[in-house]
């Protein structure tokens, strides 16, 4: 849980900073500060991939998590249900802008294979270095948000709470389950994600992650498969 924590707190933090600051962010820094993190994110994501001892078993994973997750329209229907959200409650002047800032910011901080991924991380072994980079992001989203849009910025981290820390324990209860292959083959996937996502930070190019998440399920049930093999 200790990720979910952090995270928790960086949202607070940066909430409360942006309400303080009461003005947005220089776009400048932003852009500056998102780069920054992206290579920090595309450095780390690698180091993750290169561990794999089973070169296969993650191409194979990441094969079959790209052709389901493409196949169920993953990163398609998240972006549907945000936009059906976002325009349910501020599709008109009058539309509560604390709500627009808890729905925007909690699907902004708990809609993503950085969470999923780095919450089962923290999980399994206690890593949440992937997590704390996450924080670092959110706690300059949340700042900008709050600034703009209020309090309810500060709504999201309990979402934050209660979604990544779900994933974490959740992830803990079945540790018995992943061997050190198993760990191992699942961040190299995992790692692969993690790439994807500092390509889009740098705006290098945009990937639809999302489609890939089910390579996370695939990977420990195949680094198995080879054990018994």
């Amino acid at each position: 849980m200790t990720g979910a924590l952090i995270n928790t707190a960086t949202v607070l933090a940066g909430g409360a900073a942006g309400l303080t600051l009461k003005s947005k962010l220089p776009e400048r820094l932003q852009r500056a500060g998102l780069q920054l993190l992206g290579i920090v994110t595309l450095v780390l994501g690698v180091k993750m991939a290169v561990g794999t001892h089973n070169l296969f078993v993650v191409v194979t994973a990441l094969a079959a998590g790209m052709a389901s997750g493409s196949l169920l329209k993953i990163q398609q229907r998240l972006e549907r249900a945000a936009q059906r959200l976002q325009q349910r409650f501020v599709s008109n002047r009058e539309s509560s802008r604390i709500a627009e800032g808890f729905i925007t910011t909690s699907l902004l901080f708990c809609v993503g294979p950085m969470t999923i991924v780095g919450s089962i991380q923290d999980g399994l072994i206690g890593d949440y270095k992937l997590i704390a980079i996450k924080s670092a992001m959110d706690g300059v989203a949340a700042m900008a948000f709050a600034a703009g849009l209020g309090w309810g910025v500060l709504l999201s981290a309990a979402t934050v709470l209660v979604v990544q820390g779900g994933i974490t324990l959740g992830a803990n209860a079945l540790s018995g389950f992943f061997t050190e292959p198993l760990i191992t083959e699942t961040s190299a996937v995992g790692g692969v994600l993690v790439v994807c996502i500092g390509i889009g930070l740098l705006g290098l190019k945009k990937l639809p992650v999302a489609d890939y998440l089910p390579a996370i399920l695939f990977a420990p049930l195949l680094a198995r498969l080879f054990q018994r093999l």
